[in-house]
């Protein structure tokens, strides 16, 4: 049997990863300025995390949710504590997708309604209703296709408000991410997310914040949405929860009642996923990895705004975009197999830059000596 071909692959093969380093198969070392798509918060291998996951399976690696789980309550209250929702509900899955999914159909559980507000450039995942709200039509199957689906320019707050008069009453949700990560990093404005808020008020739909990527702490805020000082009914979360880890969720406010049957999952909420989820909020919190974040990306984003050769750098924290003119099209490949750095991209020529929340300065300068031999 052979894999089904759907991912262009690097052919490096890294087989051992310490902090933000990773060595491939001939001993080769890099850096890791991705963390395989924001995944990796807290680094590679860290030991609190390697050994939360070590005990937990001397105990138990996994029973479903029919029975009592300690761990996710600890787990919930963690997440409160460091997130600042402690009065917010948590539901536990598997990843990203899932968790809009869940966030999506209980938003339209809630009102009754079906419709939902997407924006242009948004990316939101792969599964039947993740997909639906995602803009881009060449992942979009046709069983995934629904009229239910408003597609508004970015940032348009007219646009926003003319949805909400023409179709009244039927806006179930509207979701958005704090900053498009797949869309090129682009940020939303405090204003059109206080814009948000206010018409979800209004017209009782459920303000959902896609925080997958540019959640957790990533930005130097736990949400990148608490920019705007307005809180979301639902944030989705998965990437940096687990620090590689499969696990996802859904932060819930008090208004949104539960009930049995509404929504569900085998392995979400497993003892091991809950482990490293408590690993991974025990290292933001003991070593102010949010504040790490904000200092550090602050830096990266100051001395590349000294390029002149750079079109754009975007983003808040260590959730950073490089926009690149077309003749500067190499740098990542170069970076990647002349200089040995790892980082991501969105098309067409935007470099992502997302570290692991505790990166260091000294390896944000590694990055900026290679980065500057690439494009002077």
């Amino acid at each position: 049997m052979n894999l089904f071909d759907v991912y262009p692959i690097n052919p490096i093969n890294i087989v051992k990863g310490k902090g933000s380093l990773v060595f491939d198969d001939k001993g080769t070392e890099y850096l890791d300025l991705y963390g395989g798509h924001a995944v990796i918060s807290i680094g590679h291998t860290n030991p609190r995390y390697v050994k939360r996951l070590e005990d937990q399976l001397h105990q138990i690696g996994f029973y479903s949710n029919s029975i009592e789980i300690p761990l996710q309550k600890q787990l919930a209250e963690k997440l409160g504590e460091v997130s600042g929702k402690t009065d917010y509900q948590l539901f536990l899955c598997n990843s990203g997708a899932e968790a809009n999914e869940n966030a999506l159909k209980l938003a339209s559980f809630y009102n009754s309604k079906k419709k939902v507000i997407a924006f242009t450039g948004s990316f939101h995942g792969r599964t039947s209703l993740a997909v639906a709200v995602t803009d881009n039509p060449k992942i979009v199957a046709p069983i995934n296709e629904t009229p239910n689906v408003i597609f508004l320019p970015w940032l348009d707050e007219a646009a926003l408000e003319q949805a909400f008069i023409d179709h009244k009453d039927e806006i179930s949700s509207v979701i958005i991410e704090g900053i498009q990560g797949v869309g090129g990093i682009q940020v939303a404005t405090e204003s059109f997310l206080q814009k948000i808020r206010s018409l979800c008020d209004t017209h009782n739909a459920v303000f959902i914040a896609d925080s997958v990527q540019c959640g957790y702490g990533r930005t130097g805020k736990f949400y990148s949405h608490d920019f705007a000082g307005v809180n979301a009914d639902i944030y989705s979360m998965a990437k940096g929860m687990g620090n590689g880890f499969p696990i996802g969720a859904i932060s819930i406010a008090p208004k949104i009642k539960p009930a049995y049957g509404m929504l569900g999952t085998t392995f979400g909420g497993n003892h091991l996923a809950c482990a490293a989820a408590l690993a991974v909020l025990e290292e933001m919190s003991e070593f102010k990895l949010m504040q790490n974040a904000a200092e550090v990306g602050g830096y990266l984003i100051e001395e590349l705004k000294k390029f002149s050769e750079v079109k754009e750098v975007r983003g808040r924290g260590l959730m950073i975009g490089i926009d690149l003119p077309a003749e500067l099209s190499n740098v990542k490949k170069d970076l990647l197999f002349k200089h040995h750095i790892f980082t991501g991209e969105a098309k067409p020529n935007v470099i992502r830059l997302l570290p692991a929340l505790n990166l260091t300065k000294a390896y944000a300068d590694r990055f900026l000596e290679a980065f500057s031999t690439l494009v002077k």
